[in-house]
């Protein structure tokens, strides 16, 4: 619980500092810190390590910002979520920013997962229809799953849509046992 307050108090401090017209920036320059983190130990090392000085992860940070190229607001954020010792919290962080940005913006992320490919015209359908649902303009990403029998089953944050073959008949399953 605390890990998610600590996220979401940083991650708003993030669009506080940059301003909600750089947000996007901020946020595809944060991502890549975060995966250099992934892939690198020694990076995630330095920045996570309270041996490591101010001037020592400054220097390192200064480095990497050059090759990723970092604007110079992102720099001092990675380097205060470091000194602060709250970096291993940045894939929330940039989750948090990434849903609180979409909010005010009125935009929303969704993932439709399908058994089979699908058209042009129906993405188009979907994606009306979703905007309509939701009231907001939405960015899809289309997933195939196999796994499903038909229909489809869509996530728009934390809520599911689901109607699938496989939904529907637990749904009715459940219905039943209700009597």
């Amino acid at each position: 619980m605390k890990k998610v307050k600590e996220a979401k108090r940083y991650a708003k401090a993030l669009l506080g500092i940059v301003g909600f017209d750089k947000a996007l920036e901020a946020l595809v320059e944060l991502n890549r810190v975060h995966d250099l983190m992934v892939k690198s130990k020694e990076f995630r090392g330095l920045l996570v390590n309270p041996q490591f000085s101010s001037e020592e992860k400054e220097k390192i940070i200064k480095q990497v910002a050059d090759r990723l190229k970092l604007s110079e607001s992102s720099v001092k954020y990675i380097l205060h979520l470091s000194e602060l010792g709250v970096i291993i919290y940045l894939s929330d962080i940039i989750k948090i920013a990434t849903a609180i940005y979409l909010e005010k913006k009125k935009k929303a992320k969704a993932v439709v997962m399908t058994p089979i490919e699908i058209s042009k015209d129906d993405g188009e359908r979907i994606k009306s229809s979703l905007s309509k649902l939701i009231d907001r303009d939405v960015d899809i990403e289309y997933v195939r799953d196999p796994s499903l029998l038909g229909g489809i089953l869509i996530k728009v944050g934390s809520t599911m849509y689901d109607t699938s073959i496989k939904g529907q008949l637990r749904l009715l399953k459940d219905e039943l046992i209700k009597g």
